[in-house]
């Protein structure tokens, strides 16, 4: 299933996209796609709906966050050996965590904002993995029965915060910095998250273009490292790294994100974000 939430703030419905990539609205069926949803009783629920016998969205509506309920928002540092190369540092031996803060998150086709005292905004697509259910010490053999699903992330990057300290938060939390979606997309679809294409574009140009499989830390890995940390809670999600081509690695300081800007970014089988950069007003 492709799962999603659509509408302006404050009145998104709950929606479901078809086998032809048309919006579905589900919002007779489920107030909402929320952490219930994504237990295995709530998706198992769902499954049983034909998405075509869901009346046709027939408008042009903005996609926000494909669910709520993110308590954390977890992310994988240096995790393609390439992306580690371009930074100047080696592989790691184990996964890097940082967390992104929650009020960074934004639905996947909204502006980014460009923060005050800027200068080298960035831009990082990633696979996001959606857990489904709580998972604590888990083994890397069952840690993909705790994930409800997946969706494009864009890790959006202050460098020069980043770079300010050993810890990486402030430069990747600024408010605007978490696409989400457009559509969370069930496991049941993605049967192998380490086989799918992952590309990004800055106005056109093809800036990054990979496949999962190069990952450094598989997704069964990262659910059971991380589970070893903190509980994962359903509707938590994780980013997981993303491959080489991004502005940092690519030494040149016009390769930044500059107010007018337009990325768009998107993995098979999940949908495809569309942002615009702006300046902070206010």
């Amino acid at each position: 299933m492709k799962l999603c939430r659509y509408g302006r703030n404050g009145f998104k419905k709950a929606g479901m996209i078809d086998a032809q990539g048309q919006l579905r609205d589900l919002s007779a069926v489920l107030a909402n796609v929320d952490q219930e949803t994504l237990s295995p009783k709530g998706l198992a629920k769902l499954r049983k709906i034909r998405a075509e016998s869901l009346p046709l969205v027939r408008t042009n509506p903005r996609f926000g966050v494909p669910y709520t309920g993110i308590s954390k928002f977890v992310a994988i540092g240096l995790n393609y050996s390439d992306h580690a190369r371009e930074t100047g540092q080696q592989p790691p031996t184990e996964p890097i965590i940082f967390c992104k803060f929650t009020t960074s998150i934004s639905g996947p086709n909204d502006d980014i904002v460009t923060p005050k005292n800027s200068s080298r905004l960035d831009y990082e697509v990633e696979l996001g993995v959606v857990i489904g259910s709580r998972a604590r010490y888990v083994s890397e053999e069952h840690a993909l029965e705790h994930v409800a699903g997946y969706c494009a992330v864009n890790d959006v990057s202050e460098r020069a915060f980043q770079m300010q300290s050993s810890q990486w938060d402030k430069g990747k939390g600024c408010d605007s910095f978490g696409p989400i979606g457009p559509w969370l997309v069930t496991t049941d679809e993605i049967q192998n998250p380490q086989a799918l294409d992952i590309w990004l574009d800055v106005n056109g140009e093809r800036r990054q273009s990979s496949n999962t499989r190069n990952m450094i830390f598989p997704v069964a890995r990262l659910v059971s490292y991380c589970s070893h940390y903190m509980t994962l809670l359903p509707g938590d999600i994780i980013a997981t790294g993303t491959p080489s081509g991004v502005a940092l690695g690519i030494k040149d300081h016009d390769a930044y994100l500059k107010p007018g800007d337009i990325v768009t970014l998107g993995l098979k089988g999940l949908g495809e974000q569309r942002q615009k950069v702006v300046p902070f007003k206010g």
